[in-house]
């Protein structure tokens, strides 16, 4: 099983992925909405970061978003029990 946290893309890799010109790819970067790490002089684009594509999310926030629902239900019982007290 390959690791996907270590795979990364250039720029142009990405462009090829997401059907985006490569100076698109370098302007989602710039605003921030693609994370990419700079080493050296090029950009490597970790895949995680191109999890928005499918979830409308970055990966962290996906990710937390999922660790939230985990415990709503627990959550919306706690809420019932302190309405519940006079």
């Amino acid at each position: 099983m390959i690791d996907t946290t270590l795979i990364a893309y250039t720029p142009e890799q990405t462009a090829k992925i997401l059907q985006l010109s490569k100076n698109t790819v370098y302007e989602l970067i710039a605003k921030g909405e693609i994370i990419a790490k700079r080493i050296g002089k090029v950009y490597r684009i970790p895949a995680q970061s191109l999890s928005f594509v499918s979830t409308g999310l970055d990966n962290d926030l996906f990710e937390a978003d999922q660790d939230d629902r985990k415990d709503l239900k627990l959550i919306e019982k706690e809420i019932a029990s302190a309405r519940s007290k006079p």
